[in-house]
């Protein structure tokens, strides 16, 4: 029976916050990282076990929900930062 890995299993300990232009945004450790590596080399190896292809879907499902997340972060930023939204609402009169 394969195990099944839940992404939100490494949520304290394979992901910090980031600032990147004034912008605080997730990223994946360098441990975490590097382990995928490590699990993407095995694969390519193929010498994965099951487990160990659980954990690396896992693992991708958090690159791909940090990403995702990341990228609403930046949109908002940057709609928030363009002139005509900062000058909305303001009565000039």
């Amino acid at each position: 029976m394969t195990s099944f890995v839940k992404p939100s299993s490494w949520l304290e300990k394979g992901i910090q916050l980031k600032k990147v232009n004034n912008i605080n945004l997730f990223k994946i450790t360098d441990e975490l990282s590097d382990r995928m590596q490590e699990l993407v080399d095995k694969k390519t190896a193929d010498s994965l076990t099951p487990e160990e292809e659980a954990e690396l879907e896992a693992i991708g499902e958090l690159v791909i929900i940090v990403t995702y997340i990341n990228g609403m972060i930046a949109n908002e930023a940057r709609e928030s930062n363009e002139p005509e939204n900062r000058d909305m609402g303001i009565d000039r009169n």
